[in-house]
């Protein structure tokens, strides 16, 4: 498939030039000039240097992975259509249907940027972590030191690379084997409805492999209950125990999960998440 270089480097412009900062959860100070995100703000959504966006935008950097484009696009909250057009100008093949899709609408992006009070983690049908705001920073530990292959829950919980180095102990009140147990479950749902996708498919077999525990659920053949709300007590390394309120939303028509994190007001549990978003202040979400 040919490419065009100098299409891709104009849309980059031009969709940045279009995005409002504020949308983007960015704070709007008196004399900002530009209308649209800055290039290091760009840069920051997206988990890239801000050289290569340069590079980028002037066609001198060639042939963007479809993990780079896919990040940039959700960093620009492109539509379905718009984010197509830029895998194209990139010479690669958008996202077929039949596979996990890892697009966040504006939306739901704007939503969950407006309400980064709340700690907030988008994920895919296949337990991806797509997108995250800085208070789920502050919780769990910035997702952009991960590389994107590994932000992945069932990873995390199962595998024995970074993102299992790096997710902090979390207890559940539901007991470990059953949070476990319904983990497995939505990837089992997702293999059901995506039996098409590599990538997932890749995922089950490498975990089915790695681990025992894995293995184990899997082989079972009563269904477990999908993972939808829980009660976590996280282990963190600055303010200690925190118990938590977890709620899985899923978003219509996206095939995304919206999981948030509360605590009741006034408790000492709210008062320790306070702590942690003023410790690691909110300049911005995150988008891989």
């Amino acid at each position: 498939m040919a490419s065009s270089h100098s299409d891709f480097a104009a849309l980059l412009r031009a969709w940045r030039d279009r995005l409002s900062p504020t949308d983007a959860g960015f704070t709007v100070t008196d004399g900002r000039r530009a209308p649209g995100l800055r290039r290091e703000e760009l840069a920051q959504l997206a988990g890239l240097s801000v050289d290569y966006v340069l590079r980028l935008e002037q066609g001198r950097a060639k042939n963007p992975s479809a993990q780079v484009v896919g990040a940039l696009a959700r960093a620009l909250q492109l539509s379905r259509a718009e984010r197509d057009q830029l895998y194209r100008s990139a010479g690669l093949l958008p996202p077929q249907d039949g596979t996990v899709s890892t697009h966040v609408p504006a939306g739901i992006q704007r939503l969950a940027a407006r309400l980064d009070d709340v700690p907030i983690g988008v994920f895919a049908a296949d337990w991806t972590l797509v997108w995250w705001n800085t208070t789920w920073s502050a919780l769990h530990g910035d997702a952009a030191v991960v590389p994107t292959a590994e932000r992945n829950l069932a990873r995390a919980l199962f595998g024995n690379g970074l993102a299992h180095a790096a997710m902090l102990p979390v207890r559940s009140e539901r007991g470990q084997d059953a949070f476990e147990a319904s983990i497995v479950a939505d990837l089992k749902d997702a293999v059901s409805r995506y039996p098409g996708d590599a990538q997932l498919s890749g995922l089950v077999r490498e975990l089915r492999s790695a681990s025992e525990v894995f293995a184990r659920h899997w082989a079972t053949r009563t269904a477990a209950v999908q993972h939808t709300t829980d009660r976590k007590t996280i282990l963190h390394p600055e303010v200690g125990d925190i118990l938590l309120d977890c709620d899985v939303l899923i978003v219509p028509g996206a095939d995304l999960r919206m999981v948030t994190y509360t605590a009741a007001t006034g408790s000492g549990d709210a008062g320790k998440l306070d702590l942690l978003r003023v410790m690691h202040g909110r300049t911005a979400p995150a988008v891989p």
